[in-house]
């Protein structure tokens, strides 16, 4: 149980990261959408590409959760869920900058993914 607690802290922490330094890069090598970023006002093009990066820090999220938990259910889904939890009140706070399909894509594909990232442990780790 130990193993999946720690498991799913490390997969939210490993998404926080990822999202992180992901953002970084994204304001240094796009202009455009740094001059929009504080204000929140992206294009359809940005939005696609902050919801390609949250996708790919939840695969990861669950792909770390998985391999030191050595793939619990439990621990690949977890960070999801807290995700989830973290970002319903945030998505709430901001329902008008965003169409409901940005909001919908993002809050619905976290337990999803985390799963997913989980599931790409198979082999790896026995």
């Amino acid at each position: 149980m130990a193993r999946a607690a720690f498991g799913a802290i490390a997969g939210f922490l490993v998404w926080m990261i990822v999202v992180t330094l992901s953002g970084f890069v994204l304001r240094g090598a796009w202009p455009a959408y740094a001059a929009v970023a504080d204000a929140m006002t992206f294009t359809l093009s940005m939005m696609i590409v902050r919801l390609a990066i949250g996708a790919v820090a939840t695969l990861a999220a669950g792909w770390v959760a998985g391999m030191i938990s050595r793939r619990s259910t439990i621990a690949t889904l977890l960070p999801g869920v807290l995700l989830l939890i973290a970002f319903i009140p945030q998505h709430i706070s901001l329902w008008e900058k965003f169409p409901i399909w940005y909001h919908l894509t993002f809050l619905l594909s976290l337990v999803p993914l985390t799963f997913a990232g989980g599931k790409l442990t198979a082999g790896l780790n026995r």
